[in-house]
């Protein structure tokens, strides 16, 4: 009889275990998504000293201010009763929960490119942080954009969704460094010029921008070796994701700052080395990005 028992629990013990386990690896992966999406950096409001990840970051565009979402795990201010489904849409598709379009000053065109399980994973890692109740702050938009639907025109016209597909001939590290740059990490939405109704240049990709409103000077990280980073190898980038530290010995700045600390700098080092690689391998592009020296203490990257 004892001999049964003992054999019971551990028929139930077991299975428990190996789910509990299973539970922390997806957790842990949802962690290291969660670094290389930079969401502390946009959806912590430092400057006003918010708490981290309730939102308010104010993030200045051509068509108005955004506000950052609070993505703790509070249930009525937060994301603390969104369903796998309910996030899945939001990160992927650009809608909420309730079935309003997002804007896309949240990334969702860079977060669709994301697997699946990479996005349930940061769910699943966001539902550990500690939960603050702080109301989400309202966009501050010309009346035009209140009056129209105009997110969803604009996602009609300019948003496809999809994954990101491997690309075959390129090597596992540059086809790592590709999704950590153009899904997880949404680098473009920053170093790449817009046109009209704020849709990404592609001819100008990466290339950096003389003037982001309500960020600065964004550099050129093409290979383009007079303009770019076609000067730099894959230790000196590598070193940079860690330290902040570039070519000339200058340390970053502002938002890249930021990122380096709270994304960059947390990732292994061998997603250090595959951004490096992809980044090393894009079109070099010509475009000379000039620092306003009298500004510099507010110039976001650097």
């Amino acid at each position: 009889m004892k001999v049964l028992l003992t054999a019971m629990l551990l028929s139930v013990a077991m299975p428990l275990q190996a789910a509990n386990e299973q539970l922390a690896d997806v957790i842990e992966r949802g962690k290291l998504v969660f670094h290389a999406a930079s969401c502390a950096v946009c959806h912590t409001d430092k400057k006003n000293n918010g708490e981290p990840l309730a939102g308010g970051y104010a993030l200045k565009t051509d068509f108005g201010t955004f506000y950052s979402p609070n993505i703790t795990p509070d249930v009525e201010t937060g994301i603390g009763n969104w369903s796998d489904d309910d996030f899945i849409r939001a990160l992927q598709q650009g809608v909420s929960p309730e079935g309003k379009h997002y804007f896309p000053s949240f990334p969702y065109t860079a977060y669709t490119k994301m697997q699946r399980d990479d996005v349930l994973a940061l769910k699943a890692y966001l539902s550990t942080l500690k939960p603050v109740k702080k109301t989400n702050r309202q966009h501050e938009l010309p009346f035009y954009m209140k009056l129209v639907p105009s997110a969803k025109i604009w996602k009609s016209q300019y948003f496809k969704t999809g994954e990101l597909k491997q690309e075959t001939g390129k090597s596992d590290e540059w086809n790592r460094g590709a999704y950590l740059v153009e899904a997880m990490g949404h680098c473009s939405a920053c170093h790449t010029q817009r046109k009209g109704l704020g849709v990404l240049d592609q001819k100008m990709a990466y290339a950096g921008v003389q003037k982001l409103t309500g960020v600065g000077t964004v550099p050129n990280i093409t290979a383009d070796k007079k303009t770019g980073i076609g000067r730099w190898s894959i230790d000196d980038l590598v070193y940079y994701f860690e330290t902040g530290t570039t070519l000339s010995g200058d340390s970053s700045g502002g938002k890249m700052a930021r990122i380096i600390d709270n994304s960059l700098s947390q990732l292994p080092a061998s997603d250090r080395k595959a951004i490096a690689v992809y980044l090393l391998s894009l079109k070099p592009v010509e475009n000379k990005i000039k620092k306003k020296k009298k500004k510099r203490e507010k110039e976001e990257f650097e």
